[in-house]
């Protein structure tokens, strides 16, 4: 029903001026951040429409950017031009996080066909073991036996329904039981092989189509070869409140960047909130590590008085509508109360 009314007042919004609005002097001192995380292999967007969307979905997104005349910025160029209120008209700047293995196969041959450049904010552990990422995975492969049932012994198990609170329970039940028994990735691994055999879901095919796997080394640096500009979104994936603990993420996301991109030393000063997870206490904390911009998970339009460590992003999905996407490219949807991603 809200979204619903959402929709109708966005609808008589743009009836009533919201063209006018992105040739407006008021939008062209605004820029849309733009993020995205997957674009589906497989049935990826069946499984979390929030996370991954299909080809065609993110296609059609850039077309309705090229239609609308949006200038699509690198997210550098666009920061600054937004600091001296140089944007041009309809600027928008489009982000991926996490960097998995279906950017480079899926979403980088659509911006090349659109000529539109992208941030790639790369968390690098995945990168360096080359195994599906364990959260997603896990929830990926008990969504794959849906409807069914399924031992678990290692909660004392031996028989749980995978209805949606089954699905829930047991995601919930084996992240704690790794975490109590301090499991490494190798032994995660482990863990969603048997789990897979269990739910009859050939895991080793998963792995042959990088199934929510990372890019690798090798793929990164094609993937900046490919005009990307790659930047930080730590090692683990992970935003410790500890000042030490959280420098050391950042400090080994960077080292493992520029191993990966030598001729990116100096340049990694751009920096993504894994899950949009910000505090306040990170803020001098990542000024000490020479980062310039911060985006969040906050939906909104940056300004010149957006503070630059909690920059505001879109983060498009299935279940947003043209109606509402478009809303956004022309600024009146920021108008409306929206909900964090």
């Amino acid at each position: 029903m809200l979204k619903q009314l959402k929709l109708g007042l966005l609808g008589s919004a743009e009836w009533l001026g919201g063209g006018r609005l992105l040739n407006s002097g008021w939008r062209k001192q605004r820029l849309l951040i733009l993020c995205y995380h997957g674009v589906s292999l497989g049935d990826e967007h069946l499984w979390n429409p929030q996370l991954y969307m299909s080809a065609e979905f993110f296609r059609r997104r850039l077309e309705i950017l090229r239609s609308l005349e949006c200038a699509v910025l690198p997210l550098n160029q666009a920061l600054e031009q937004l600091r001296s209120a140089t944007l041009p008209k309809r600027s928008v700047a489009i982000t991926f996080d996490d960097g998995a293995f279906d950017f480079l196969r899926q979403a980088l041959p659509e911006l090349n066909r659109f000529r539109f450049p992208a941030t790639l904010y790369l968390t690098t552990y995945y990168s360096q073991f080359q195994r599906p990422v364990f959260d997603g995975m896990l929830s990926y492969l008990l969504w794959k036996g849906r409807g069914g049932e399924i031992a678990v012994p290692e909660i004392g198990r031996d028989r749980l329904a995978l209805d949606d609170a089954g699905r829930a329970f047991v995601w919930e039940a084996l992240q704690s039981y790794t975490r109590s028994r301090g499991f490494r990735a190798v032994e995660k691994d482990a863990l969603l092989a048997s789990l897979a055999t269990r739910l009859h879901v050939d895991y080793e095919e998963l792995r042959r189509k990088r199934i929510l796997h990372l890019l690798t080394e090798e793929e990164v640096a094609r993937v900046m070869a490919a005009g990307i500009d790659v930047q930080l979104h730590t090692h683990r994936h992970r935003t410790p409140r500890d000042r030490d603990l959280f420098l050391k993420e950042l400090e080994d996301n960077r080292t493992a960047i520029e191993k990966m991109l030598p001729d990116a030393k100096g340049s990694l000063r751009h920096f993504c909130y894994p899950s949009g997870d910000h505090f306040p206490e990170a803020l001098p904390w990542l000024t000490s590590a020479g980062i310039r911009s911060a985006v969040t998970c906050e939906p909104g339009l940056a300004t010149r008085d957006s503070p630059p460590l909690l920059l505001p992003r879109l983060v498009d999905h299935m279940g947003l509508s043209e109606t509402e996407f478009a809303a956004w490219i022309s600024g009146v949807a920021s108008w409306l109360p929206s909900r964090p991603a």
